[in-house]
């Protein structure tokens, strides 16, 4: 599993021919506060129930506040099988403060 930083996320995204999928792992509450365009929410206690949700060729970007919750995401899926895992270091926190100072924060 790769660590980006939210710039190094945000450019890779760019630059992207297929679009990763954006896989929040955090819980609704906090997704309501912020959350990145276009991402999907399977809170981390979840992964393991929906797998079928997930594609293991598709690359996935893991995404939680501080970057802890979307590590621990990413070791399960990459026992699953996941091999094209990046987790966003420093979380929603570090996307606020880094890119987005107009995003919510909590």
């Amino acid at each position: 599993m790769q660590q980006m930083t939210p710039k190094q996320v945000f450019d890779h995204i760019q630059k992207a021919e297929a679009e990763p999928v954006l896989l929040d792992v955090r819980e609704p509450s906090e997704v309501e506060i912020c959350a990145l365009e276009n991402s999907i929410n399977i809170p981390l206690q979840q992964i393991s129930v929906s797998l079928d949700q997930l594609d293991p060729d598709q690359e996935h970007i893991l995404i939680c506040h501080h970057g802890i919750r979307s590590h621990r995401a990413g070791h399960f899926l990459a026992q699953q099988g996941f091999e094209k895992l990046i987790n966003l270091s420093g979380g929603m926190e570090a996307w606020a403060c880094d890119l987005d100072p107009q995003m919510n924060r909590y």
